[in-house]
Formats: C-alpha cells, structure tokens, sequence
C-alpha cells in the first residue's frame, strides 16, 4: 500500500509493503502513479517526500508478477504508463533512502531529483542475475550519473553498493550516517518555501540536460525481449530454490 501524509507546503509518500520489502508490483505502482498526477495539481504541494517503511525503501519489482510475464504481455504492461507518470511529476522529488533499493527500487529513487541515503542504504540493479536487465530507466539514468564504467561493473555483475560508494560515484546529493527520513524532509520543508514556478521550470532544465540523449525506448525493448527467454525463467527459478542459476545463453 501507498501512505500519503500532507505537511505544510509538501507531502511525504511512503511505500509499505512489509510481507515483500516495499517491492514495486503493479498497484503499488499505480498508487504511485495516480498519486504524482493528483499532486502535480496541487497547489498546497510544492514538493514530495519519496521514502520506505519498515526499514527499506523498495526490494525491487515484484518477482511474481515478472515470472509469468512475457514480451507480448510487457508490451501492454500498464507498468510503462506508472512508470512514464512518475517521472513527469513537474514539482521537486525528494528521495529518502534506508535499507535496500535494488532493481525498479533503485529505479525509483533515480527518478528523484534529490536523493538522500541514509547510514544503512544499499543500492544497485541485480538484474541481470534473474537472467533480464533493468526496464525502468535504470541502465540510463544510472550511467548518466556515474559514467560507463561504473554502470557497467554495477549493471553487469549485480553489485549492490553501500551509501558511502554511492554518494562517492555521484548518486546521491546528500549521505548521512542515521535515517535519511529526517534530512529529506527538512529538505522539502526548505524548498517548499521557494517559488514554486521557478522550482518547476528549473527542475524541467536540469531533467533536459541530462537526459535528453537518453535511449529509454531502446532499454525498455530489450528488457521485453528477455522475458521470452529460457535464461529469464532459469533466473527467476533459481531465485525462488534459493541456488546459483545455470544460464544457457537461450
């Protein structure tokens, strides 16, 4: 489920989903979605507070709903819509990180225009250990930050980075050594206070400048393709019996 809390000037919406570590299936993300597009209208809202309950932010996207899933359904998938109406969310995006955001949960928190990694946060896109690679921006926006070589080493062997690595590399704006709750809100308290067609119109630049050579469309057709595969099955398979995966390369 998705809580909503109105502050003054800025609201913060926390994913809970304790049985799955916050882990993004299709109605929490569409939560998200319709969330960001009533707020975006908002007037008494001038920025968002994104973060996790029950000690992480989000475990990833949701391993049954991918399993199941194949290029002819991912090409309909409602998802790609959520996706699409969380990052036309005009005002600032605050994201306050603890405990793990992996997969579509790192994905997520990239989205942020600020993103705030608490003492305990570990991030990374793993993957390509199910046998699929990131849908959601990641591969893009990750590199954009970081540069080829670090997206690589991440992206192609899995690794999952700790908050010092990760503001070190560029990811975050902002790392301290608590929860990172109460920094992302002073933040948004902060800017809450500033003007608001200003803050939009500056956020827009920043998100054209860098991103607007970005491959989206191409990242996503090749995350669909490999839900056809049988290495995407073995993937998810071995993930579930909890044993090292044998990929045959089909």
């Amino acid at each position: 489920m998705l809580i909503e809390d109105p502050q003054h000037g800025w609201t913060r919406l926390t994913l809970s989903r304790p049985e799955a570590r916050n882990a993004l299936n299709t109605a929490l993300l569409g939560a998200l979605a319709e969330a960001f597009g009533r707020l975006a209208g908002d007037e008494g809202c001038r920025a968002v507070v994104l973060t996790g309950a029950w000690g992480d932010f989000a475990a990833g996207a949701d391993i049954g709903e991918i399993e199941g899933k194949g290029s002819v359904e991912a090409a309909v998938d409602p998802r790609k819509a959520h996706w699409a109406a969380i990052r036309a969310f005009p005002k600032p995006l605050v994201a306050a990180v603890d405990g793990v955001a992996l997969g579509g949960g790192f994905e997520l928190a990239l989205m942020a225009d600020l993103l705030v990694l608490g003492g305990t946060a570990r991030v990374g896109l793993p993957e390509t250990n199910l046998g699929i690679m990131p849908g959601a921006g990641g591969t893009q926006r990750l590199t954009a930050l970081v540069g080829r070589a670090r997206a690589m080493r991440m992206v192609l062997t899995g690794e999952i980075v700790d908050a010092a690595t990760a503001e070190a590399w560029g990811i975050a704006a902002w790392r301290v050594e608590g929860s990172a709750l109460p920094v992302a809100e002073e933040l948004a308290g902060r800017i809450a206070r500033r003007a608001p067609l200003a803050l939009r119109a500056a956020k827009a630049a920043v998100v054209a400048a860098s991103e607007g050579g970005l491959d989206f469309a191409g990242e996503r057709a090749a995350f669909e393709a490999l839900l056809d595969t049988g290495d995407k099955a073995e993937g998810l398979r071995a993930f579930r019996e909890k044993r090292r995966p044998e990929f045959k390369g089909r």
